[in-house]
């Protein structure tokens, strides 16, 4: 069986073990639309996408009721070109970026929502925030009086690692902030942790949105 034809059983299989607070972003990057498409006809609606042209170029061809997520890590002066359209922006890693990203969305009337990426993992080429840096953040005025940029949560990447042990400890701590954060912060909903290799652990321990790829679409 060609596995393009079971994008929409993967998918089925994916939604019935994903508990009912937890969302599904359907990492769709280097995909091409007709696999998008059949993903969308299955009733997946969020898609996550790495690079900004790639997503434009889709955005303009799929289906206007697509939510439409960047998860990848975000060049200040490329938010002009989602702004108009991205529904949430995952691993934001700086006030200015944030700032830029009001400034995109007003120009457009709209609010987008984003996460702040903490960084967990030890690797050095993740990205990501201290857990000072974020607590700097949300008390920042600028950031506090913005209009059109929402922060809604947390988004954090475990190391890729066979040890369990220590993508759990990653994942627990990653929740214990979230968790110290959202009586202060009222829009706090979101805690995006999880992908393919670590998405039921990351259920386990408290996320409320999962990026899988692989599983849905088969090997890259």
């Amino acid at each position: 069986m060609n596995f393009k034809m079971s994008i929409a059983s993967n998918l089925q299989k994916v939604k019935s073990q994903l508990p009912k607070n937890v969302t599904l972003v359907a990492v769709s990057k280097t995909k091409p639309v007709a696999d998008i498409l059949e993903a969308y006809n299955a009733g997946q609606r969020i898609f996550g996408e790495n690079k900004i042209q790639e997503m434009v170029d889709k955005q303009a061809q799929l289906p206007s009721d697509i939510q439409w997520h960047m998860i990848g890590h975000l060049q200040r002066n490329k938010v002009k070109y989602m702004a108009s359209f991205v529904s949430m922006i995952h691993g934001v890693d700086s006030g200015k970026t944030l700032l830029e990203i009001n400034k995109q969305a007003n120009k457009h009337n709209r609010i987008i929502d984003c996460l702040l990426q903490v960084k967990i993992a030890e690797e050095e080429t993740k990205f990501g925030l201290s857990e000072d840096e974020v607590c700097h953040i949300l008390n920042d005025p600028k950031i506090q009086s913005m209009e059109n940029c929402r922060i809604v949560g947390l988004m954090g990447m475990a190391t890729f690692t066979d040890d369990t042990l220590q993508i759990e400890r990653e994942f627990e701590h990653l929740y214990q902030f979230y968790s110290s954060l959202q009586p202060k912060h009222p829009y706090f909903k979101t805690l995006s942790m999880g992908m393919s290799g670590d998405y039921k652990i990351a259920i386990n321990l408290g996320s409320t949105m999962v990026r899988l790829g692989s599983l849905i679409f088969g090997a890259r």
